[in-house]
């Protein structure tokens, strides 16, 4: 995901064609308004074609959590993937320790991501990823800092390709805001989406 810094991929006319419909899908999709989303760097290096988004959760000018969305597209396909499309993504949050602590997290925040999907009924393959915890403790100079723990989450999959052979990256895209928004704590969306149980016990939010 550090390397989506580093530079954008053509998403002019000389693209494929699955691949500008993938991504005017992405810019089309309407969130809910807590979520700001905005395009950003993409890798260079990861596929032929990319296009990145960035999305920050908020209340007000306090920052909830925030995230990273990758589009990778190959023509030829990849091995890897079992595709021609991939999305990866970051997710992070900040946490209260206790929570941090839980060491059922990393299972619940996984199971966060492929509920999103599930949600939604999208289909896709071979997903992988992490769940991390990191605290931070401060000392000499910075000891008056409160600790902190954070939850990363990071993982890729392969979303199945539709008719044209671009996939459905408009639901992909929201069920990835449907995940920011349960690591922000954030109520549910609507009354389709009581199910969905948000993570107790996060550390106040950061201001902007």
């Amino acid at each position: 995901m550090d390397d989506a810094k580093e530079g954008d991929r053509d998403t002019s006319s000389d693209a494929p064609l699955p691949f500008r419909a993938a991504v005017d899908a992405l810019r089309a999709t309407r969130l809910r308004p807590q979520i700001e989303v905005e395009p950003t760097r993409a890798p260079q290096r990861l596929a032929p074609f990319a296009y990145a988004l960035e999305a920050t959760v908020v209340d007000g000018d306090q920052d909830l959590a925030d995230g990273r969305l990758v589009l990778l597209h190959d023509p030829d396909g990849h091995d890897a993937w079992r595709g021609s499309f991939r999305l990866v993504t970051l997710v992070r949050a900040e946490l209260e320790a206790e929570m941090a602590a839980d060491p059922l997290l990393p299972d619940v925040c996984w199971s966060w991501l492929t509920g999103a999907l599930q949600a939604r009924g999208l289909a896709c393959g071979e997903p992988s990823g992490t769940v991390t915890r990191a605290s931070s403790h401060y000392f000499g100079g910075l000891a008056e800092r409160p600790s902190a723990s954070q939850i990363e989450i990071r993982a890729s999959w392969t979303p199945r390709e539709g008719l044209g052979g671009a996939p459905d990256t408009a639901g992909h895209l929201a069920a990835w805001c449907d995940l920011l928004a349960q690591v922000a704590g954030l109520p549910p969306a609507g009354p389709g989406d009581a199910s969905v149980v948000t993570l107790p016990q996060r550390r106040g939010p950061q201001s902007r």
